[in-house]
C-alpha cells in the first residue's frame, strides 16, 4: 500500500466513512499532500460510494482545493478593492517577475505557488500578501522582494 492509500484509508476511518463529511475528508487530504491527488479522489469515491464526478464537482467548486501540486509556500495576493487601489496588482506583477511564474503557476522547484484572492478581510492592512496563512500587510513593490527572500532563505 502506498503513502496515498495509507493516508486516505486512515482519513476515511477518522471520518467513519461518512459521505456527509466529504469536505472535511478532502481538506485533510489537501493538508497532507498540498493538493488532491487523483488516486486519493478515486479511493474516496469508491469507499464512500459517491460517483467520482461528484467528488470532482466539490473539489473544483471550492477555491481551497487544488487538483495540481502546489509549492511549499502558497502566496495569495489580495486584489479586493482596497488592496487593488493601493497597488495590489503591481505586487502581483513584481512576484511574477521575481519568481518567473504567472498567477496560478508553481515554480519548477515546487517552492512557490502564486494565487490571487478577491478579499482577505484585512482592508486596513492593504495591500496584503498571505504566505501559508501568514499575513503581510502594507505591502509595496519594494517590500515584495525582501519578503520573498525571507522564504527562499528558510
Amino acid at each position: 500500500m502506498n503513502e496515498i492509500n495509507t493516508f486516505v484509508g486512515s482519513t476515511l476511518e477518522k471520518w467513519n466513512n461518512d459521505s456527509s463529511c466529504l469536505i472535511s475528508i478532502l481538506l485533510d487530504i489537501q493538508d497532507e499532500f498540498n493538493y488532491l491527488p487523483e488516486e486519493a479522489l478515486t479511493m474516496v469515491a469508491e469507499n464512500l460510494n459517491i460517483p467520482l464526478i461528484n467528488i470532482y464537482s466539490v473539489a473544483t467548486f471550492y477555491k481551497v482545493f487544488s487538483l495540481q501540486p502546489r509549492g511549499k509556500y502558497l502566496i495569495n495576493v489580495c486584489l479586493g478593492t482596497a488592496c487593488h487601489v493601493r497597488g495590489g496588482k503591481r505586487i502581483v506583477e513584481e512576484i511574477e517577475r521575481i519568481l518567473d511564474i504567472v498567477v496560478g503557476e508553481t515554480t519548477p522547484d515546487m517552492q512557490f505557488t502564486l494565487e490571487t484572492v478577491r478579499c482577505l478581510g484585512a482592508c486596513a492592512l492593504g495591500p496584503v500578501v498571505v504566505i501559508n496563512d501568514e499575513y503581510h500587510g502594507h505591502m509595496d513593490v519594494k517590500k515584495t522582494g525582501k519578503l520573498l527572500k525571507q522564504y527562499t532563505e528558510s
